[in-house]
C-alpha cells in the first residue's frame, strides 16, 4: 500500500471484497469522501454486490466491477455526486466510483491494477474531481490484479 495514500485517522474501516481469484482488502476514506464511503457501505451490507461479475477488465489499467447488469449500464437505481478527491490520487491500488458523467456514481467501482493513472485524475473545469477515490487496496494487490472478466464478487464485508 502507497503510505502517501493513506490519510491520518484514528481507524479506517475496511472493505474485506471475496472474489472468485481469493480476498483483497480496501481501507476505505470516510474523512474525505463521505457520501462516496456511505453509499459503497451501505450497498454492501445489504449483499448488493454478492454474485456481481467484474465486466471490465483493461490490463495494466482497471478492473471494474458492481453493475447488477453485467455489462457496465446498471447501478443501485440512485445516484450520488461527485466528492474532492482531496490528497488521493490514482495510483497502484486506488479504488474509484465508475461513471458515466459527473454526480452518475452509483454502485460501480473500480481498481487501479499494475501502475498509476494519472489520467483519471482529470477535474471538471469547477476544480471537482472527474472520479471519486474512496480508497486503497491495503492487502491482496496481486489477487485484483489476477481478476479477469465474468470472475465475480462473492461478498464484500465491512469492518468498521
Amino acid at each position: 500500500m502507497d503510505p502517501r495514500q493513506t490519510p491520518k485517522t484514528r481507524r479506517h474501516p475496511l472493505a474485506i471484497v471475496e472474489t472468485t481469484k481469493g480476498i483483497f482488502k480496501i481501507v476505505l476514506y470516510p474523512e474525505i469522501c463521505p457520501k462516496t464511503v456511505e453509499n459503497f457501505v451501505k450497498l454492501a451490507k445489504k449483499g448488493f454486490y454478492n454474485g456481481l461479475k467484474f465486466h471490465r477488465v483493461e490490463p495494466g489499467f482497471v478492473i471494474q466491477g458492481g453493475d447488477p447488469n453485467g455489462d457496465g449500464t446498471g447501478g443501485p437505481g440512485w445516484s450520488i455526486p461527485n466528492e474532492h478527491n482531496g490528497p488521493l490520487r490514482h495510483n497502484r491500488g486506488a479504488v474509484a466510483m465508475a461513471n458515466a458523467g459527473r454526480d452518475t456514481a452509483g454502485s460501480q467501482f473500480y481498481v487501479v491494477i499494475s501502475k498509476p493513472a494519472p489520467n483519471l485524475d482529470a477535474k471538471e473545469p469547477d476544480g471537482m474531481s472527474k472520479y471519486t477515490i474512496f480508497g486503497q487496496v491495503a492487502t491482496g494487490q496481486n489477487i485484483a490484479e489476477k481478476i479477469q472478466v465474468g470472475d465475480k464478487i462473492l461478498s464484500i464485508k465491512i469492518v468498521e
